[in-house]
C-alpha cells in the first residue's frame, strides 16, 4: 500500500484534492510528484447587491473528493492539509453553526471603510493620522479587502450574522473545523486580515491587536487559538467518510501563497506567484515596516518557519480571465496558447509599423476590481481606433509585465539583500510569452518554477509536521 499526503487546494475559481506519494524536495519541487484526485469549480455568487462564496458547495466537493480518494485501496493517506484564499470570513454561532455563507472580498461593502477605520484609529491614537497606525501595527497594505475592513463595514453596516457571531474563521480554517471539530485560526492565514500586530508583545510574533479589533467590533474571545505552519490541527472525522478517517489534518500554510513560497528557493531571489493575483516579494527573517515601505504600501505576511513575506498584491490574471469569460459567452473559446498567439500577431504589426502601439494601464486601478463588463473597461482603456480581441489580450499581457517591473523596482529598494532572480510560480508561470516579457520589465533573470506550487508547498509542510 503506497503512503500519501493529500492536499485540499481550494482558488477562486477551482478546486482540487491532490495526493503526492513522497514528500518533494524543498530545492526541486516537481509537478510530477502529484496526481489530482479530484477537481471541481468556485466561484463566488450575487445575492441582492452582495457577493458570496457558496461553502456549502464546497463542503459538498471536498466530501466526494475525499470519498473517491477513500475508493483507492491501494492507498494509505497520512495527512490531509487544507489551503484557501485570504481576508474572507465565516462567522458561526455558539454552537459552530456557519451563519451564512462568507462575504466575498471583491464585494464592493468594503467602499470608502479603509477611511472611516483610519479616523477611528486616529481617535484612539491622536499623534497620527490613523492610516500610519495601522500599517505600523501591522505592516500590511492597504487594500479595502482586508479582513479589518470587511470585519468594519459589518459592524457599521448592521450586519446580523456579524452581530450574531460567537466565532470567526477564515476560510481554510473553517474547512479544517469541518474535517476535524476543531477550531484554530492558522497564521499564515490570519496574517492577511490586517489585525495582527508584529511586535505587541515586544518580539517578531504577531497576535491580534486590541485596537483594531476594537475598532472593528469583535473581541479576541471570538478568534480560535493560533496554529502555525505543521501543527496538527486534529483527526479527521469518521463521519465525513466511512472509509477515510482517523487520519491527522495539519495545519498548512494555509494561505495559499505562503504555500507556494515555500518551493521557493533560498538565496538573494524573489518570487512572483502569478495566478488570480500577483503577488511579488521575497521571504525575510523579520518583517519589514518602515516609511518606506509605508509609503511603497507593501505587505509584511506570515511565512512558514514564522517568517515574513514582504510582498505587493499586483492584480493577476483576473483580468484576462474575465475577458475570456466574456469571449465565451459571445462564441470565441479561446485556449490560453492562442491567446499568447494573438498577442505574437500584434507584436509582428507593431514591428512592421502596421499599428500604432497602444496605451498601457495599471492593472491595479480600481476600475478592474470587479465591473459589469471587463471587455468594456480594458477596451475603455486603449487609444486606438480599431480594437480588436488581438490587440485587447497584447495590452493585457504588456499591461502587467509593465506592471511586474515597477513593482520588484519598489521591492529592490526594501528587500534586505540585491535581488539576482525572479522565480514565477503558480499557474502563470507556464505562460512562456508573458515571463519573457517580465524579464524585460525586471531586468534580472526569470526563472519558471512550479505550476502546481501551492500544492507541492502544501504537502512539503505536511512531510515535514512532527
Amino acid at each position: 500500500m503506497k503512503e500519501v499526503y493529500c492536499a485540499i487546494d481550494l482558488g477562486a475559481t477551482s478546486g482540487r484534492i491532490i495526493i503526492a506519494g513522497n514528500a518533494p524536495a524543498a530545492d526541486s519541487p516537481r509537478d510530477d510528484d502529484l496526481q489530482e484526485i479530484y477537481r471541481f469549480p468556485n466561484a463566488m455568487y450575487e445575492r441582492n447587491g452582495m457577493f458570496f462564496w457558496d461553502t456549502d458547495a464546497l463542503w459538498g466537493e471536498i466530501r466526494n473528493g475525499l470519498s473517491l480518494l477513500a475508493e483507492r485501496k491501494d492507498l494509505h493517506v497520512k495527512s490531509i492539509g487544507v489551503d484557501s484564499w485570504g481576508c474572507d470570513v465565516v462567522f458561526l454561532d455558539k454552537e459552530g453553526r456557519a451563519l451564512s455563507h462568507p462575504r466575498a472580498y471583491r464585494d464592493p461593502y468594503t467602499n470608502g471603510m479603509m477611511e472611516q477605520v483610519w479616523e477611528r484609529v486616529h481617535t484612539l491614537h491622536p499623534a497620527s493620522d490613523g492610516r500610519n497606525t495601522v500599517y505600523a501595527k501591522t505592516g500590511i497594505q492597504m487594500l479595502p479587502f482586508n479582513t479589518l475592513y470587511q470585519l468594519y463595514a459589518c459592524s457599521v453596516q448592521d450586519y446580523q450574522p456579524f452581530r450574531q457571531a460567537a466565532h470567526c474563521l477564515w476560510i481554510a480554517d473553517y474547512f479544517n473545523y469541518l474535517l476535524t471539530g476543531e477550531m484554530r485560526n492558522e497564521y499564515t492565514l490570519l496574517s492577511t486580515s490586517q489585525l495582527l500586530d508584529w511586535y505587541d508583545n515586544g518580539s517578531v510574533l504577531p497576535r491580534p491587536d486590541e485596537d483594531l479589533l476594537a475598532v472593528c467590533g469583535v473581541s479576541r474571545e471570538q478568534l480560535p487559538p493560533m496554529a502555525f505552519p505543521g501543527a496538527r490541527i486534529g483527526l479527521l472525522q469518521k463521519s465525513i467518510s466511512p472509509f477515510v478517517y482517523d487520519i491527522p489534518v495539519i495545519a498548512a500554510a494555509s494561505h495559499d501563497t505562503a504555500s507556494a513560497v515555500a518551493t521557493v528557493p533560498e538565496g538573494h531571489v524573489a518570487y512572483l506567484s502569478s495566478g488570480t493575483w500577483s503577488l511579488m516579494g521575497v521571504v525575510s527573517d523579520r518583517p519589514v515596516i518602515t516609511e518606506q515601505s509605508y509609503q511603497l504600501n507593501f505587505t509584511n505576511e506570515g511565512g512558514v518557519g514564522q517568517t515574513a513575506r514582504l510582498l505587493k498584491n499586483i492584480t493577476g490574471m483576473w483580468i484576462l480571465e474575465q475577458c475570456r469569460r466574456e469571449w465565451k459567452e459571445q462564441g470565441k473559446d479561446y485556449a490560453h496558447q492562442q491567446l499568447i498567439a494573438m498577442a505574437e500577431r500584434i507584436d509582428h504589426m507593431l514591428a512592421k509599423g502596421e499599428l500604432e502601439k497602444p496605451s498601457l494601464f495599471n492593472p491595479d486601478e480600481p476600475c478592474f476590481a470587479n465591473p459589469a463588463s471587463m471587455l468594456t473597461e480594458v477596451q475603455r482603456t486603449i487609444a486606438a481606433t480599431h480594437v480588436s480581441d488581438e490587440l485587447t489580450v497584447w495590452t493585457i499581457y504588456h499591461s502587467m509585465a509593465h506592471r511586474y517591473g515597477e513593482v520588484f523596482r519598489m521591492l529592490q529598494q526594501l528587500a534586505p539583500w540585491p535581488l539576482e532572480r525572479l522565480y514565477i510560480i503558480g499557474g502563470g508561470a507556464r505562460n512562456t510569452y508573458l515571463n519573457r516579457l517580465t524579464e524585460g520589465t525586471v531586468g534580472v533573470p526569470v526563472v519558471a518554477g512550479s505550476t502546481e506550487a501551492t500544492a507541492l508547498g502544501n504537502i512539503l509542510i505536511q512531510s515535514r509536521a512532527k
